[in-house]
């Protein structure tokens, strides 16, 4: 089956791992970095990838792939340094971006909250809603008029697990409650973005969120159970509010009997305040999650898998294309009439330029050609998917990891700031052009 006209096909990057610090506020990130043994090789995200300043070089990489699409993140902390105020020329920036990106014929991407936020703000207080709506209302009456597709938040799940459950990421913060509380204001700050974006003809607003299939390890009763119960922690606490008819009542009784009382912050109201407002989903997906029954703690269920000889990415996740084809389909049957677009998907190969100056990244293409060839198939089978973002378009700061993983299409150089086009990127422009297609190991002859 050929991919449908007008797919997107595209990469991704986020301000904070990407742009540097040059003209911004201080973020939630910057005070995170700042803790002794918070990252990774102990880095941070002042310069990065240096982005900022060398955005005109990006925006050749990606004409030079050929993307159709290029997904960005504008940088909460630059647009609004107080977390108050809009900086106008934060706005003139990435005006300036998104106009170029148009005029290389590169369908803009909007993601307003990619896990940046300034200093001071947090998902755990119901203000940071408003302060969230009053950032996209700034940002939409710049670029409305020019970006059609908007994610409002990515991956709520993560920043509620990460950020405020295990203090893994910023704001550092590790308490079971505050987390629950922090993800219904991470989707309630969805429906105030939407309700601004659906203000401008032609703007669609989605959330991204992280989906993980969820899979027995066993197929004995308790093992099918705390695979419906990691379903329902991981991915229709979100799903089913965004798309559905609320939150889910099973979760909704687990997470009361971890607290020990009732979820009080979800207000009257909220849940319509959440719901009907996601003209798309995005789907960022990585791996599946293998369950096993377990004593509660605080949930009765625990990972133990994927285990034993199977591929896998550097940094240990399970590769398994087949159950991003079964994910599609799922969801396209679950929540008819919503399209899909898959807006990270990608995997941490650590290859290196090697003596003649190239990266020879086989792993990578073949993990792009599995998992094209997933989506290919889901929409065989009737799923309503709209474009294909791999995650990312170059090596970057990976967050508490540092810069250790690499997940771009294009190697950084850090100390230089030098790109250099892998030969999964190559082999990416190949498909692309090929609308879908392409050899299936690389014959990659050098571009100029």
């Amino acid at each position: 089956m050929s991919f449908p006209g007008g797919f997107l096909w595209g990469a991704g990057t986020s301000a904070y791992q990407i742009e540097g610090h040059h003209g911004r506020g201080e973020s939630v990130w910057d005070e995170f970095c700042r803790r002794p043994g918070a990252i990774e090789g102990g880095g941070d995200g002042s310069r990065a990838c240096d982005s900022f300043l060398r955005w005109r070089e990006d925006v050749e990489l990606i004409k030079d792939l050929g993307l159709g699409a290029y997904r960005f993140s504008t940088g909460w902390s630059r647009v609004m340094p107080d977390g108050r105020r809009a900086d106008p020329k934060a706005l003139d920036h990435y005006e300036r971006f998104v106009d170029a990106l148009l005029e290389a014929g590169v369908e803009p991407v909007l993601t307003l909250n990619h896990w940046d936020m300034p200093a001071g703000l947090s998902w755990a207080r119901r203000s940071t809603v408003e302060a969230f709506r009053v950032y996209a209302e700034a940002v939409a009456g710049r670029l409305a008029d020019r970006v059609a597709w908007w994610i409002t938040q990515n991956e709520p799940w993560i920043i509620a697990l990460l950020g405020y459950q295990l203090g893994l990421h910023a704001p550092g913060v590790a308490d079971l409650g505050t987390a629950v509380k922090a993800g219904h204001h991470v989707l309630l700050g969805h429906g105030a973005a939407a309700d601004v974006l659906r203000a401008y003809s032609g703007a669609k607003a989605g959330c991204a969120l992280s989906l993980f299939p969820c899979d027995p390890a066993t197929d004995s009763e308790a093992d099918w159970a705390a695979a419906a119960g990691s379903d329902g922690y991981v991915n229709r606490w979100y799903l089913d509010p965004l798309l559905g008819d609320g939150y889910p009542a099973d979760m909704r009784e687990h997470w009361e009997r971890a607290l020990g009382h009732s979820l009080d912050f979800i207000r009257d109201g909220d849940e319509a305040a959440i719901g009907g407002r996601s003209d798309f989903l995005g789907i960022n997906y990585y791996t599946r999650r293998v369950m096993a029954a377990a004593p509660p703690n605080p949930f009765p269920w625990r990972v133990v898998g994927p285990s034993g000889d199977v591929a896998r990415t550097d940094e240990g996740w399970e590769i398994n294309a087949d159950a991003l084809r079964d994910l599609l389909i799922g969801l396209s049957r679950r929540f008819p009439g919503t399209p899909l677009m898959i807006t990270e998907n990608g995997g941490v190969f650590g290859d290196a330029p090697t003596h003649d100056g190239l990266v020879h990244d086989n792993r990578r293409i073949a993990y792009l050609r599995d998992h094209v060839e997933a989506v290919r198939a889901a929409l065989a089978a009737g799923a309503d998917v709209r474009g294909y973002l791999h995650w990312s378009l170059m090596d970057n700061f990976e967050w508490a990891l540092g810069y250790r993983p690499r997940f771009g299409l294009v190697h950084v150089d850090y100390a230089t700031g030098v790109r250099t086009i892998k030969d999964s990127g190559r082999y990416y422009a190949q498909l692309i052009a090929g609308g879908g297609t392409a050899p299936d190991l690389p014959r990659i002859e050098a571009f100029g």
